[in-house]
């Protein structure tokens, strides 16, 4: 891809120095920027917590591309401040944090914006103590990237109680990444104290809250920046983009915009993305992607010239400190170009403005190549799933290994053992035989535990030979686990502990060393090789999870998006934000998607189908409605229903005994609610192919839907072919399912089609003893003959 690009705004060399980071700038940016490092020399500390920043966050600053604007933009101050609360619950404390021990210490991490500096910092602690600390020699202590932010003294007279207390932390302390511990210092005695006693304990709430002020700077218009500021991995947040086209954007402008908002969706991965589609009009504030052709040029932008396919940042007009991402092309075909040079080469783009000279065509994707998905073609070593230093622990009371995967949700587990787990792990050997064990588990679900076995000291040639084996005094082992299909949604995640017995050697004897150590290998592997992909549909529980059928193909290659004929500003919303979970489910930009209206979906009949609409507005709801589980249509409703779904849990984890109901009975209702629905059936133009149809019965409906599948703990409760959501009300209705997709080994099939059906096992097992005893009955008349034919001579 070649780019012609206009001159950098910023100097991004890795060795610049302060008079560097200011030598690219406007002169009267430059002269605020070196004003205000002056005045940083002379003002006192409580200056500085008042908004500027301090010369250590502007040391960590400028190792990310963010950082040079930001300091520039950090001279002169800004309006809009904002104050945010984040619980710990919402950092990652799932639980509260029990801190016991002499010295334990837990904690969350939390980062900032890169076009945000923090000017306050507080923290709203709610806590408990054991009435057995002494005062003075015991303490809670808050640490910030560890320094001790403040500390909190433990008296008599509240021990036991629940208190809370505000902690105020200094901003300098505070940088793009951070980590927030709490640590307690407890001692129960002057005299010998046993480091694990049970009275050494404190409880920190996961209620308690960070609170943060935060002033915007500006960040400089350069693309190198992408995805800032659209896009903020510092952001823990649910990505909120609106998206800006012309008064009836084309359907291959929508299909740039799905590239686009996929690719935004899997950037944002766990925090959700959603995208408000705007007509003619520019958001007044915040940051926004804009699609422009000369046929389609939306209000309230200066377009500059289009000389081909282009991608630009300019600033929002309404919003000083808002951005607007242009996708620009003369026509749609260079639009959906300049779409796809933005997803696939964003790395290589900088300036204000590029032009794509020349992409050349992408390589066709194949079924399950999702980079989020465990490959299908060979086995995965866990150093690809996650970082080796997050593989190591230490200490008596480590923290869990964690290693996260993504299943392809249409494995076949039927009669198999399950995912087979090469796993070689290490561990400080321990000193004697004792409990000891690395504890196994599948998305918090007990799978099973091996023994941390122990060296004892040797003398003479055996610890020689000892030390030749174990030459950096860890343990090596290797073990084969197989990880039972049923065990593992989509999103599984393994889970490792390593839990070390604490040996008690009695009074005064008593000293924690706290030099143990475990690892899990990051050769260790994960294979799904043997296992085929066959799949009872429909099953909106893994289009909920995973977007399957349609991510079956990462690019989306083989998935229609129809659109009603006369679309509205929801349709074209709930499309993108459809995407946007599509690129999350896969890690890939949906380059391969054809979007369409309801009158030409006879094109379409080779792909499977999403079908977004109000029931006025889609008109294949009601051609369709024969086959479809649900029709809202105004007041008047109409659904299928089983005897299931909601009731039973798990079963879309793979106990198939409990998938399948059939339709008992179908019910109409007259109601004035606005009820949205997902349901899913075969599609009418060619078997084998998936329909999965988002529907209201008034335009407002279609958001709830998606917001119900960008929320964890509702889009669990999406089962069966029928999901009916009301509010913050998810009912499954119906589970019937008519049609597999996949393939299976022959002989595989034979048995898994006769154990589905016993009735006709008994009757080949009764035609296949018919028929020997037929040829058994000829076999013997045929020896007889010869035998009298042997008399007779």
């Amino acid at each position: 891809m070649r780019l012609t690009k206009t001159p950098r705004l910023t100097d991004r060399s890795p060795a610049r120095s302060t008079a560097r980071r200011t030598s690219g700038l406007p002169a009267a940016t430059r002269l605020s920027a070196l004003l205000a490092l002056a005045l940083l020399t002379v003002t006192p500390a409580g200056a500085q917590r008042a908004g500027m920043p301090d010369t250590t966050r502007d040391a960590v600053a400028a190792q990310s591309p963010a950082g040079v604007a930001a300091q520039a933009a950090a001279a002169a101050p800004r309006s809009g401040a904002r104050t945010v609360q984040l619980t710990l619950k919402q950092l990652g404390a799932i639980a509260p944090f029990q801190l016991r021990g002499v010295d334990a210490i837990n904690g969350v991490p939390f980062s900032i914006r890169a076009d945000e500096v923090v000017t306050g910092a507080r923290l709203k602690l709610r806590y408990t103590y054991s009435p057995a600390l002494i005062p003075a020699l015991s303490h809670i202590n808050v640490m910030v990237n560890g320094e001790v932010a403040g500390t909190v003294p433990v008296p008599k007279d509240t021990a036991g109680n629940s208190l809370e207390r505000d902690v105020p932390i200094e901003p300098r302390l505070i940088t793009e990444f951070n980590r927030l511990n709490l640590q307690l210092i407890g001692h129960y005695t002057t005299d010998c104290e046993d480091p694990f006693h049970s009275s050494l304990w404190a409880t920190v709430g996961n209620s308690s809250v960070l609170e943060l002020t935060l002033t915007p700077v500006a960040l400089a218009n350069d693309l190198a920046l992408l995805p800032l500021p659209f896009f903020d991995r510092r952001d823990v947040s649910r990505l909120r983009l609106p998206f800006v086209f012309a008064g009836a954007p084309s359907t291959a402008t929508l299909e740039a915009a799905g590239t686009v908002s996929s690719w935004f969706g899997a950037l944002a991965g766990y925090r959700g993305a959603s995208f408000a589609a705007t007509l003619n009009q520019v958001p007044a504030t915040g940051n926004a992607v804009v699609f422009v052709t000369n046929e389609e040029k939306p209000a309230g932008v200066q377009v500059p010239a289009i000389g081909g396919p282009s991608i630009a940042v300019v600033p929002n007009p309404g919003d000083a400190n808002g951005k607007l991402l242009l996708v620009m092309g003369r026509d749609s075909a260079e639009l959906k170009t300049a779409a796809q040079a933005l997803t696939l080469g964003a790395r290589a783009l900088s300036g204000q403005s590029a032009t794509i000279n020349k992409l050349d065509d992408v390589a066709p994707r194949v079924p399950y190549d999702a980079p989020n998905w465990i490959r299908s073609d060979r086995p995965v070593r866990f150093g690809e799933l996650a970082e080796v230093r997050d593989l190591n622990v230490s200490g008596y009371n480590p923290d869990l290994v964690r290693v996260n995967f993504r299943l392809p949700p249409d494995l076949f587990g039927w009669r198999s053992k399950g995912i087979p787990i090469d796993l070689k792990y290490r561990y400080t050997p321990r000193p004697v035989v004792d409990k000891s064990t690395l504890n196994i588990s599948v998305s918090s679900q007990f799978l099973r535990a091996y023994a941390l076995r122990s060296v004892k000291n040797q003398d003479g040639r055996a610890s020689q030979l000892l030390a030749k084996v174990l030459p950096d005094g860890s343990v090596p082992v290797d073990e084969r686990i197989e990880l039972p299909l049923f065990m593992l949604p989509a999103q599984s995640q393994l889970q490792f502990h390593f839990y070390y017995d604490y040996l008690k050697q009695g009074a005064c004897k008593d000293v924690m060393l706290d030099n143990v150590k475990g690892a899990i290998d990051p050769d260790s592997t994960i294979n799904i090789t043997g296992l085929p992909h066959f799949i009872a549909l429909p099953d909106l529980a893994v289009f909920g999870n995973s977007g399957f059928p349609f991510t079956r193909m990462a690019d989306l290659s083989e998935t229609a998006v129809i659109l009603p004929d006369k679309p509205a500003a929801e349709d074209y919303s709930t499309y993108l934000t459809l995407m946007g979970r599509m690129g999350e489910s896969t890690g890939y930009p949906a380059t391969g998607v054809a979007v369409s209206g309801a009158a030409q979906v006879d094109k379409q009949a080779a792909r499977d189908l999403l079908v977004i609409g109000t029931t006025q507005s889609q008109p294949l709801f009601t051609q369709w409605a024969e086959r479809m589980p649900v029709m809202l249509a105004g007041n008047e409703k109409r659904f299928a229903l089983t005897d299931l779904v909601s009731a039973v849990t798990g079963w879309w984890n793979g106990a198939d005994g409990t998938r399948n109901r059939p339709v008992e009975t179908r019910m109409s209702v007259s109601s004035a609610s606005t009820d949205a629905a997902l349901s899913a059936f075969e599609s009418p133009l060619a078997s084998g192919r998936s329909v999965v149809a988002v529907t209201s019965n008034a335009p407002q409906g279609l958001q709830t839907v998606t917001e119900v599948l960008l929320d964890p703990d509702r889009v669990t409760k999406v089962q069966g072919s029928l999901a009916l959501v009301r509010g913050k009300e998810i009912d499954s209705l119906a589970a019937q399912q008519n049609y597999h997709v996949g393939k299976l080994p022959p002989w595989t099939y034979v048995q898994w089609w006769l154990s589905q059906r016993p009735l006709a096992m008994v009757l080949m097992i009764g035609g296949a003893a018919l028929l020997l005893a037929v040829l058994m009955y000829l076999s013997l008349r045929a020896r007889a003959t010869r035998r009298k034919l042997g008399e007779h001579k």
